[in-house]
């Protein structure tokens, strides 16, 4: 993931498009660059290791002026991919007490989990931080729009075939047929949203007005 973020911004130049959408389990880990005031560092779980929002941050300062990149993160204290989490996380249950669980399905690591992840792999994910700059030193030239999952201090819930922010987004997408730019594509995705999950429009990097009007996803 992070190779292939990295070639497209050495590749792509002013009024070209990058389109990044994940969507899955988010995580965290302890914050050893100290830009964080609750001192988590917020991840993307990815297939072999978790992906650090301040690794994300270094990667969209890479991207030229004038390129759009457009983010889409339906995962757990998604708000700004920078935050803390604030509701809280359930331990792993197991497959004898998963069916009798009546909790919701949250798209966040299991808090076990993750404290065991990261003690088992604490020197690799110490020596990322120590890499790369804070997400508050982030200044990109391109600009990144990120609309969220949920905000900072909320859990995102599964759906039946996507999360419940993906399968929102895609009824009020209906195939392009939706009209209007993105920030009233984000209030109507809000708008049917329950108030304990509301997607979060979060901004960085260069302002490019005409970015936020065009439709979402376009190209031209």
């Amino acid at each position: 993931m992070l190779a292939a973020i990295e070639a497209a911004a050495g590749e792509l130049a002013a009024g070209d498009l990058f389109f990044c959408s994940y969507s899955g389990h988010g995580g965290q880990v302890p914050d050893r660059n100290q830009d964080e005031d609750d001192r988590s560092d917020e991840t993307w779980v990815a297939y072999d290791r978790e992906i650090i929002d301040d690794e994300l941050y270094a990667l969209w300062g890479k991207f030229a002026e004038g390129v759009r990149v457009l983010v889409l993160s339906d995962s757990c204290h998604s708000g700004s991919v920078t935050k803390a989490i604030e509701d809280p996380v359930p331990d792993s249950v197991s497959t004898r007490d998963r069916a009798a669980d009546q909790s919701p399905r949250y798209r966040a690591m299991p808090r076990d989990v993750m404290v065991e992840t990261y003690r088992d792999n604490k020197d690799m994910y110490d020596a990322i931080q120590q890499r790369v700059p804070g997400s508050e030193k982030a200044d990109p030239d391109a600009t990144v729009l990120l609309i969220s999952g949920c905000l900072d201090d909320q859990l995102s819930l599964d759906g039946f075939s996507n999360g419940l922010f993906t399968e929102t987004l895609l009824a009020v997408w209906d195939k392009g047929e939706w009209q209007g730019g993105y920030s009233q594509f984000h209030q109507e995705i809000i708008s049917q949203m329950p108030a304990t999950q509301q997607p979060n429009y979060f901004l960085v990097g260069g302002t490019n007005p005409d970015f936020e009007q065009q439709q979402p996803f376009s190209i031209g």
